[in-house]
């Protein structure tokens, strides 16, 4: 058996979220700093062999209309750099929102700390994954 990864990428911060081993629920994780990268895919390349991860899946940043736009490429290039995982793309339009809707209704002040938001985009993302 093997967990599901998922990443938020951000410019600055990358949030994490595991699966279960039966690939059902999402786990926040954490939040790695971007910068400087190799350091950042280092991490969470340790995180993923640890949880004995085959999957990543990427939160793909889309324009409204579905186009990609800089920050879905730069979400694109930055998951190329695991190697020996399979990767895929998810679509993350609106997971912030989300996700920042979530920490709200548990009454989490997400405002000093914004990488709680990117780990529970992470989730939403993950989740979106094993929900089809």
């Amino acid at each position: 058996m093997h967990k599901v990864m998922a990443l938020d990428v951000g410019t600055k911060r990358i949030g994490v979220a595991l699966s279960d081993y039966l690939q059902m629920i999402a786990i926040p994780h954490s939040c790695v700093q971007r910068q400087p990268e190799d350091k950042a895919v280092e991490e969470i390349t340790k995180i993923a062999k640890e949880n004995r991860v085959e999957k990543i899946v990427v939160g793909l940043p889309k324009n409204m209309d579905g186009t990609i736009g800089y920050q879905g490429k730069d979400c694109i290039d930055f998951s190329q750099k695991f190697v020996g995982f399979d990767i895929i793309l998810e679509d993350e339009r609106l997971t912030s929102e989300e996700a920042e809707e979530r920490l709200r209704e548990r009454k989490v002040d997400f405002r000093k700390n914004k990488g709680l938001v990117d780990i529970e985009s992470a989730c939403v993302i993950l989740e979106q994954y094993l929900g089809k």
